[in-house]
């Protein structure tokens, strides 16, 4: 079958689209032929070395739509079955295979490019927003980097719950437009956003912020997070560490709190299913969507990875695989 693969860290020109072997299945996986996957920050991350070590050839990719090719004899799924899945060893090729437990059947009605832009990003969200961040619709929000793929869906996700003030930020004024047309109904820059904040809520500060930019985003949150507020942290695309001190939380009664949905898939995959069912249906029923910023062909992985790493598009980037 055909894949990317990386033989080394360094710049998009390490992916290599070439020839490897079918992976082959252990106990309650599933082998599955895929029609499309997504490209996140993540991948630009692990493609540059920039967590824990890997064992190379190292195939990127965090999650597939396609439809099963070979299941378990007891298994809940069949051959020919459509579904989403976070594979164990990367999306960016052919077949994959995938723990059950983290497949999901989706209808017919789902196209396979909306069902590709929607694993990560939206079960990601909808847990910040309704389980992490148990948001009221009497809060004010803020949702920074509201472009990205996760950005937009929080953005989405907020607006039909009904929160009562979604403000966003975004990295250049081309994008202001773009999230307003979601639901946001501030958008602001991230040199600017807190003293906004503060004065379109009278200086009492965002019950819930999402921040997934940390450095020096992380502190200016802190500046306009409400007495009782949670800052909700799950990303450092800036490449700095944000920081904090028990002074910033102890006595406003604030909270920080931490989020991986790798760390999740790996440790408590059942958690997820019940809020995939969830994405699903929204997805289906129409009632969201992810804008798709540009469909490459597997082969063109390489300018997948330039077009995420220079921040130009708004959405959901993804790879035509069949």
């Amino acid at each position: 079958m055909k894949a990317i693969v990386q033989n080394e860290y360094g710049d998009a020109s390490v992916l290599l689209y070439t020839d490897v072997e079918i992976p082959r299945l252990d106990d309650h996986e599933c082998l599955i032929k895929v029609a499309f996957t997504s490209v996140n920050y993540a991948d630009i991350k692990s493609r540059n070395g920039n967590k824990n070590k890997a064992t190379f050839p190292l195939t990127l990719g965090l999650d597939a739509a396609g439809t099963v090719e070979i299941a378990g004899a007891d298994s809940p799924f069949s051959k020919g079955d459509r579904v989403i899945a976070f594979p164990k060893a990367g999306s960016y090729a052919e077949y994959v295979v995938a723990n059950e437990k983290l497949v999901y059947k989706i209808p017919d009605s789902l196209s396979f490019e909306q069902a590709a832009a929607m694993p990560v990003v939206s079960i990601l969200s909808f847990m910040l927003l309704h389980e992490l961040g148990q948001v009221q619709k009497t809060d004010t929000i803020v949702i920074h980097s509201a472009a990205g793929g996760v950005g937009s869906m929080l953005v989405q996700l907020a607006k039909l719950y009904g929160v009562h003030k979604i403000i966003a930020t975004v990295g250049s004024p081309e994008k202001v437009n773009y999230v307003k047309s979601l639901g946001a109904d501030f958008v602001w820059s991230y040199e600017t956003f807190a003293q906004e904040v503060l004065r379109e809520t009278d200086n009492r500060g965002a019950n819930l912020i999402f921040d997934s930019v940390a450095g020096d985003v992380t502190r200016r949150s802190l500046d306009c997070l409400a007495l009782y507020g949670t800052l909700l942290q799950f990303g450092n695309s800036s490449g700095q560490a944000g920081t904090f001190t028990t002074n910033d939380v102890h006595s406003s009664c604030r909270n920080v709190k931490g989020f991986s949905l790798g760390t999740t898939r790996k440790h408590d995959p059942a958690r997820l299913a019940p809020i995939a069912k969830k994405v699903i249906e929204l997805f289906a029923s129409g009632k969201i969507s992810l804008p798709i910023a540009q469909v490459f062909n597997l082969r063109n992985a390489a300018e997948a990875h330039r077009l995420i790493e220079s921040r130009e598009y708004e959405g959901k980037v993804l790879l035509q695989v069949q």
